[in-house]
């Protein structure tokens, strides 16, 4: 299944952390890549996953509390 714009992502916030970590574990180098690729605005992803209390880590190149 792919994503291409952020209409396309999962709208469950606790399913787009547990999306998002994946797709940065198995493809993607950074946060900006993936939004780069998927074609979405990293302020949306942030701003739903820092509601739940997370925030990325460039270290772990991951969403962690």
């Amino acid at each position: 299944m792919w994503y291409n714009t952020a209409m396309d992502l999962p709208q469950d916030d606790f399913i787009l952390l547990s999306f998002i970590n994946t797709k940065l574990r198995d493809e993607y180098s950074s946060l900006d890549e993936l939004c780069d690729s998927l074609d979405i605005s990293s302020e949306t992803i942030l701003s739903r996953l820092e509601n739940l209390g997370y925030t990325y880590d460039e270290e772990k190149n991951a969403f962690v509390r």
